[in-house]
């Protein structure tokens, strides 16, 4: 078995920390005794906790895209694509217990404090809003009848509203609730 590089033990420790228990309340010293790291090591790689933030976020980004690409890679038909959209959503949250998204979590605790994070998460929304236009595109390509901004804005804050309610209740009930209104989004 490979030995987990330094900086990659660092940025999985780092993002396991700031997913669960916060950015503010994840101190530089639990960082480096949970990766079992030396100081040294953890600054040879990051300058800050503000640069090891940035990493986790690129890496958070990554793996998403990463795995929705792998949940929608045998799926042709755009209406399917929607819907794999909205169960890997659920199994994000399945596979967190409910814990939230990286992303909203981020965001609610450091809000505009940090332009790095805001901009990171503003970004990475609006992937996912570019992601779903480019779907309905196909989709729509022969019918003409969508309004593809407004529709994909409508399944973006259904799904968007579908996470939290989740972290909230604790259940997926709402991926459900959301893939039937979806349905009668798209003729």
């Amino acid at each position: 078995m490979k030995k987990e590089k330094a900086k990659d033990r660092i940025i999985r420790t780092a993002s396991d920390l700031f997913y669960r228990q916060g950015f503010n309340s994840t101190g530089i010293n639990q960082i480096i005794a949970e990766a079992d790291i030396a100081i040294g090591s953890l600054y040879n790689h990051f300058s800050s906790k503000n640069d090891l933030l940035r990493a986790y976020l690129i890496k958070e980004e990554t793996e998403w895209f990463k795995g929705f690409e792998e949940q929608i890679g045998n799926i042709d038909p755009p209406k399917d694509k929607i819907v794999a959209l909205i169960n890997y959503r659920k199994k994000l949250q399945d596979d967190s217990t409910f814990a939230g998204c990286h992303f909203i979590k981020i965001i609610s605790e450091l809000g505009d404090s940090n332009p790095l994070v805001s901009d990171v998460v503003k970004n990475h929304k609006e992937k996912q809003k570019i992601m779903i236009r480019e779907i309905l595109t196909q989709y729509d390509v022969e019918k003409k009848s969508l309004d593809i901004d407004s529709v994909a804005e409508h399944i973006f804050l259904l799904i968007e509203g579908a996470v939290v309610t989740s972290t909230i209740d604790k259940n997926a009930d709402a991926f459900a609730h959301i893939k039937k209104i979806i349905q009668g989004l798209l003729p």
